[in-house]
């Protein structure tokens, strides 16, 4: 995503926020993983101990000593107080490892719902400008990584940590010399680690935003698969896809070769301390200054401490991934959203649906697209928008919405600024009715019902039968209980054109918006969506942009857009007397001419 990211600090603030809630048993598991592993730090000293008995005794049988023997029982005590301290260990990991997944997935689930309400949130411009998939990406892969990290790292780096520091006194108190020789791991550790961490730390943000980019290329080429199929474009999205996979493809290798760099240098340094310790602990066990129990317990330190050392190694790229994905997450979290502001209180039912455009100009850049838009409309008029492509049309109804605000000038509905409105009660006074219909999986029942989700099912029904859609309905088998697959190709674009007409007329709006609504049917169904459009627009302020002029012929305006400016308006006969633009444009249908070819 091309946003500006944000910090580290504000990520990690953002972080114990939605943890916050679950801090308890967050707090169970930690304090299970430092049990456990103070009991894991002391097994080696417990195991010296069995070792030291044999050795001591195995000498005294050697030497002659009288009644010398085994001493079993000392043994087998050991050996239970080990077993025990085994067996409660893995009891405290089993506890930790339950309180805190069911943490971390608790805050995912808020995380996955914050992320949803703040993408309800966004302006329409955000997604202008960002790829939908990459979008998709953050909400599904992005908190994925983090969470498979913090699952997976957290009671880790605890008890790494806890860990070391527990080891580092044990091995103290066995022997100062050979402590400070193996604590020479350390530093060489610490300095492998940061060299290798810095390298890779941006190869993983290329990874995760590659990531992203691959998860919007698969949207948009598999959203349109019948088209990719028909037009025998297959051997084309199979080169973008590679090209994209082979971006992937480098940046994943970058990123985990340099990070998987890390646990061969440290595992060499491990080794070489570990054979020094081994060394000078022989030459201590054979001066009497340690016993064979101690070195062996000594040797069990180092590696105890080698464990943190190499899972930080292990990890890397697993937290450098996740740190990418926090930033990701968060950047998004702190995108600026839609402002909902407004001072006058908007009382629907009383809205006559009078539109006045004003002045008006606009631009999605510097450049204006609008410079100076001027419309007046009554309430219960029909407007008709007609131009070219790139004219204005569907910005026009962009602005009157809100998705966008204008750069001067005003907009005003019954003599009230849209801006002094708040977005959520102007927008409730609309109906909008598009081109590219939207249904959801589900019943025609629910999808109709989305309109209004308060109404009654005889109002569901007298909506269905308003917008010439009832009849088909019930040919269904199971009626209004007949379910929309996900992609909703399994009914016809006429029908489900119709069902959103039907679910725009349960909603009851004082302005209907109907963009190019039936320019993707037939004859026959698009007399029977005329038919339902025109009772909708019975009473209401409506808007209709269509390329189609038969449909619009009884409208009470029509604006003809070019460039963004109102070149003509008028009635039908009015702006065929006047033989301009939209002359020239009613009478190209008849030609087979297209919009463009006459403007």
């Amino acid at each position: 995503m091309n946003r500006q990211q944000i910090s580290w600090r504000a990520c990690i603030n953002g972080m114990g926020h939605f943890i916050s809630p679950y801090k308890g048993k967050l707090l169970v598991a930690v304090l299970a993983t430092i049990l456990a592993t103070a009991l894991y730090t002391m097994n080696p000293t417990i195991e010296g101990m069995a070792t030291t008995q044999l050795a001591n005794d195995a000498s005294d049988i050697l030497e002659g000593v009288s009644g010398a023997h085994v001493h079993f029982d000392k043994v087998f005590r050991v050996l239970a107080v080990l077993g025990s301290s085994y067996l409660t260990r893995a009891l405290l990991l089993l506890a930790s490892a339950f309180f805190l997944t069911n943490a971390i997935q608790q805050t995912m689930h808020d995380l996955r719902g914050a992320l949803q309400k703040k993408i309800q949130k966004m302006p329409v411009s955000y997604f202008d400008e960002h790829a939908f998939g990459d979008v998709l990406s953050c909400v599904t892969n992005d908190v994925d990584t983090l969470s498979n990290a913090l699952q997976q790292t957290l009671t880790r780096v605890i008890s790494g940590i806890l860990t070391f520091i527990l080891a580092v006194a044990m091995m103290l108190r066995i022997n100062l010399l050979m402590t400070m020789l193996a604590l020479v791991i350390i530093p060489l550790v610490i300095l492998i680690t940061k060299v290798f961490v810095k390298r890779s730390q941006d190869l993983f943000d290329l990874q995760q935003k590659t990531v992203g980019q691959l998860n919007g290329t698969i949207t948009e080429l598999y959203g349109g698969f019948n088209e990719i199929i028909s037009y025998n474009k297959q051997e084309d999205v199979a080169r973008q896809f590679e090209d994209v996979n082979e971006r992937m493809r480098n940046s994943a290798f970058k990123a985990q070769f340099v990070s998987s760099l890390i646990s061969p240098c440290v595992s060499l340094v491990t080794y070489l301390t570990i054979g020094t310790c081994a060394v000078v602990g022989c030459l201590q066990v054979i001066q009497g200054v340690i016993t064979i129990g101690q070195l062996q317990a000594f040797i069990r330190y180092v590696w105890q401490i080698n464990d943190p050392l190499s899972q930080v190694s292990q990890l890397s790229a697993q937290v450098q991934a996740a740190f990418s994905a926090l930033r990701r997450i968060f950047t998004l979290l702190s995108e600026e959203e839609e402002v909902q502001e407004g001072t006058v209180k908007i009382d629907k039912a009383s809205v006559g649906g009078n539109v006045s455009f004003e002045h008006v100009r606009f631009g999605y850049d510097k450049d204006l697209l609008m410079k100076d838009v001027n419309i007046e409309v009554e309430s219960g008029q029909t407007v008709a928008i007609v131009g070219p492509t790139g004219a204005g049309k569907t910005t026009l109804m962009n602005l009157l919405l809100r998705f966008y605000d204008v750069k001067g000038g005003a907009i005003k509905i019954d003599g009230v600024d849209i801006r002094d409105m708040k977005r959520e009660d102007l927008r409730s006074l609309f109906s909008l009715v598009l081109q590219d219909t939207w249904l959801f999986s589900g019943s025609i029942y629910d999808n109709i019902r989305y309109g209004r989700l308060d109404a009654r099912k005889d109002e569901i029904i007298s909506a269905a039968k308003m917008a010439n859609v009832h009849h088909y309905i019930r040919t269904l088998t199971k009626g209004y209980d007949s379910l929309i697959n996900e992609e909703a190709n399994n009914i016809s674009q006429g029908e489900k054109q119709l069902l959103t007409i039907a679910r725009a007329i349960l909603k009851d709006p004082q302005i209907l918006i109907l963009d190019e609504a039936t320019s993707s049917v037939d004859t026959r169904l698009e007399r029977r969506l005329q038919e339902a459009m025109h009772r909708v627009m019975q009473g209401r302020t409506s808007f209709v942009i269509a390329h189609r002029l038969s449909t619009i012929r009884d409208a009470d305006m029509i604006l003809v857009l070019k460039d963004g400016d109102i070149v003509e308006q008028g009635t039908h006969e009015e702006l065929l007397e006047k033989k301009g633009m939209y002359e020239k444009l009613y009478h190209s249908q008849f030609a087979g001419q297209n919009f463009d070819e006459v403007f």
